[in-house]
């Protein structure tokens, strides 16, 4: 019988099929805090298995597989130093994205092992564990989880604000209200583009000190405040302009109406809302991007209960919640959805 070898199609699917791999590999490098040691210099796998108090033999074969796929490479004095891309997984990188890779692999992923039960019955995680469907009143009980999800928050924040700020036009906005402002970072940055704005976060009572804290730090605090509430039963009035970042992809259609109509009643006739999502594209393509928004949307589907949405999708929903939709701006990962209360 003749040998075969796996076909190009098959290879890419095996690749696929491993992913997971990949995803474990970089959660246990930043929970051992290799990337923060490597940060500081170049370093041997007797150096890290010390200072990680591990199996010197594992360790060295679990270095190979970070220098496979680029996390870091190997010196010609035998010692691993980081790569550019495996720089973003140190703590104290100013592109941090350690706490986004501790919360996929430590909070998410587990989960994703249950989404054959989501598609089988439509129910979220929680639902499917008996905890309910209010997925961040849960996350909010326990602190450590909740802790590490606002941190992710706050990093994939960092990363996208520079963009996401440039297309967002305040111009002439006296007062702004970010609701779902979680630790205020996005306020920060807002009122530091705009002097002379005054702002809202509004969000959970959990949020409250770190989001001071932050507005603090971002030296704004005397022209920000933080409201505590949840946006299912009001949003306070106040404000000329409302934002909503990474809050309508939560819920499904009937939630999200609730959340607009809520922003609607707190605004008046011919003031802007602005929402900040990820857009499913109307044509997909395999391609980084819409593979990326897709993922996120089974990740919604499996998590909170939400989707991700086209933008005729989101059209519809914002009349429904007393909006009219004039356009629509890519910042790259996000869209940022300029809308009129009517």
């Amino acid at each position: 019988m003749a040998m075969t070898s796996p076909t190009q199609p098959e290879n890419a699917l095996l690749h696929l099929i491993d992913g997971y791999r990949v995803t474990a590999v970089i959660y246990v490098a930043a929970t051992l805090g290799i990337p923060d040691f490597l940060f500081d210099g170049a370093k041997t796998a007797e150096d890290l298995a010390r200072l990680t108090a591990t199996h010197e033999p594992s360790l060295n074969r679990f270095m190979r597989a970070l220098a496979a796929l680029g996390i870091c490479c190997e010196t010609s004095d035998r010692k691993f130093e980081l790569t550019e891309t495996g720089t973003s997984l140190a703590a104290k990188s100013e592109r941090s994205l350690k706490s986004w890779a501790l919360m996929e692999g430590g909070l998410i992923m587990p989960g994703w092992n249950q989404l054959i039960e989501t598609i089988r019955t439509g129910k979220t995680i929680d639902e499917l564990a008996g905890r309910g469907s209010e997925r961040f009143e849960v996350l909010a009980e326990r602190k450590e989880a909740a802790a590490l999800f606002n941190d992710a928050m706050v990093s994939m924040t960092r990363l996208t604000l520079p963009a996401v700020l440039s297309a967002l036009d305040l111009s002439g906005i006296a007062t702004v209200m970010d609701v779902g402002g979680g630790l205020g970072q996005l306020m920060g940055a807002i009122l530091g583009k705009y002097p002379s704005m005054r702002g809202i976060v509004f969000d959970l009572p959990h949020c409250a000190d770190d989001a001071k804290k932050n507005l603090s730090a971002a030296g704004v605090a005397a022209r920000a405040e933080f409201i505590a509430g949840n946006f299912f039963e009001s949003v306070p009035a106040g404000a000329d302009a409302i934002i909503l970042k990474s809050i309508i992809h939560d819920w499904n259609d009937k939630r999200c109406v609730r959340i607009l109509q809520n922003c609607n009643r707190a605004l008046k006739p011919g003031a802007r809302l602005t929402v900040i999502e990820r857009i499913v594209p109307e044509n997909l393509e395999s391609d980084a991007d819409a593979q990326g928004v897709i993922l996120s949307d089974l990740n919604m589907l499996r998590g909170p209960g939400g989707c991700e949405r086209t933008a005729n999708e989101f059209r519809t929903l914002l009349v429904k919640g007393g909006f009219r939709m004039e356009r629509t701006l890519s910042t790259g990962r996000y869209f940022v959805i300029e809308t009129t209360r009517v």
